[in-house]
């Protein structure tokens, strides 16, 4: 079981991030959820028996001040990650205030918390602008997150940086996780592909990948998790399920399929000698050893 905070000012868009990335909305349905009240508390089981245990914490002034002061051991007791949510146009200096006391509690009660800070509504500020705002605003919180691990992300909820950030803190969680990058490298060269990736099931998040060939595109992976989970929404909406795609051209076939239980995998071959049925032989052949794979590192962490 994991503990992670999800904290921030009211406001800063917590709540929107984390109902399209576990509860399946789309950004424009957003817009009709509720302030957070006070802390609440989710489960959300990742991989084998790796179990998220997230506290969304409500952002007003008074359950803010609460969390550092009457409620500070009990919130920030036993972190595995903080997700620390800033409105990217807010000056209010409370914001970095509010981040500065957190990482005094987690420091004082959490042992090696990681800290992942995200730069929110990105969206809003000018194209052109965009880097020299987000590099300022890291810097500070770098210097005030200061020997604690910590990793900044620029996020929108209407495109695929939300997914990147997230992608990346769950892949922070995952036990024995080189093992794992492994075994796709080989299962990679086995199938011919030029890449191979691993999305977790429900929320398609990027888990791991193998790569063989360069790509110009390094956001690949999240434009595919974005573009393939609105599909699914799709699927569900005309009362149909998701299962499978294939889909090739001249230069490239790529298959997305179930992999285990809780995993899709990805496999993009541009080979001609590479058949589609001998791909999809793979997949299935692979299947019982990497949910086996899955289970025993879950096993092995707990």
């Amino acid at each position: 079981l994991k503990k992670v905070l999800l904290m921030g000012r009211s406001n800063a868009g917590k709540t929107s991030m984390r109902s399209i990335i576990f509860a399946n909305y789309i950004a424009r349905e957003t817009t009709r959820l509720g302030y957070t009240q006070e802390v609440e508390h989710s489960h959300v089981k990742f991989l084998g028996n790796m179990v998220l245990n997230l506290w969304d914490c409500g952002g007003q002034e008074a359950y803010m001040e609460s969390y550092f002061e009457s409620q500070r051991d009990h919130i920030f007791r036993n972190v595995a990650v903080l997700i620390y949510v800033f409105d990217v146009e807010s000056q209010n200096i409370k914001d970095m205030q509010y981040f500065g006391l957190c990482v005094e509690a987690l420091r004082a009660n959490s042992e090696n918390p990681k800290v992942f800070c995200l730069l929110h509504k990105m969206d809003l500020v000018p194209e052109e602008d965009r880097d020299k705002v987000f590099q300022a605003q890291s810097d500070k919180i770098r210097n005030i997150a200061g020997s604690l691990s910590n990793m900044c992300f620029a996020t929108s909820i209407w495109d695929e940086t939300l997914y990147r950030a997230w992608s990346r803190i769950v892949y922070s969680l995952i036990p024995n996780v080189e093992a794992l990058e492994r075994q796709l490298t080989i299962f990679c060269e086995a199938c011919g592909a030029d890449e191979v990736v691993l999305f977790e099931k429900a929320t398609f998040l990027v888990i791991s990948h193998a790569t063989k060939t360069s790509f110009r595109d390094s956001h690949r992976f999240e434009k595919i998790s974005n573009i393939i989970k609105q599909f699914k929404l799709s699927c569900t909406r005309s009362m149909s399920q998701f299962s499978c795609m294939q889909v090739s051209n001249s230069r490239f076939t790529a298959f997305v399929d179930v992999f285990t239980p809780t995993t899709y995998v990805m496999v993009v071959s541009s080979h001609p000698a590479v058949l589609p049925a001998a791909t999809q032989i793979n997949i299935q052949n692979a299947r019982s050893y990497f949910e086996a794979h899955i289970n025993s590192a879950d096993n092995s962490a707990s």
